[in-house]
């Protein structure tokens, strides 16, 4: 996700790594905190791939700063990403929200569907952090406070993702939806 938080961010503008640090970090920092161990490698990587070009520019007072920019293999990268995200980016409500930070950028409104639909049939699986004889536990059979807890935000929550994509995907152009 490391990896698409930056195409994403760079394919809104070119940044310098410091600015790139910080708007991943807005994204997702108090979930994932991002160190500069993992986002300079990860550069490197999609540098050495040609998704990513880098310049030196004056700083404002300061050493030279590199510029960070997409090159047109990096935005066929993240579109290709965006149109097609794994498994666990769609299941995961984290990386969800992050694929969902840059999903805008896919032109064709088809395919915006296509990954909030794949969404919506996760969401309406049911599903539990709790299973009992292989049946998930629901929010009224927990033992305790802390787990019902756990279970009625988790449903709330879902209910409202829900709600948000049947409006979001009626807005959608296309064909009418069930």
């Amino acid at each position: 996700m490391l990896e698409l938080s930056i195409l994403g961010f760079l394919y809104e503008e070119p940044l310098h790594g410091y600015e790139l640090k910080e708007r991943i970090k807005g994204l997702s920092g108090h979930i994932r905190a991002v160190s500069d161990g993992a986002l300079y490698p990860a550069i490197a990587r999609l540098v050495k791939a040609g998704a990513l070009e880098q310049r030196t520019e004056p700083g404002s007072g300061a050493a030279p700063r590199r510029i960070l920019s997409l090159t047109d293999a990096g935005r066929t990268d993240l579109l290709a990403r965006l149109r097609h995200p794994k498994d666990a980016e769609i299941t995961d409500g984290q990386r969800f929200f992050t694929l969902l930070a840059f999903l805008r950028h896919l032109p064709d409104p088809a395919d915006q569907a296509a990954v909030l639909k794949r969404r919506q049939v996760f969401l309406d699986t049911p599903a539990s952090f709790f299973y009992r004889e292989g049946e998930p536990v629901r929010a009224e059979q927990a033992g305790d406070p802390f787990r019902r807890g756990m279970l009625r935000i988790a449903r709330a929550a879902t209910a409202e993702e829900k709600t948000w994509l049947t409006e979001t995907l009626d807005q959608l152009p296309g064909p009418p939806r069930p």
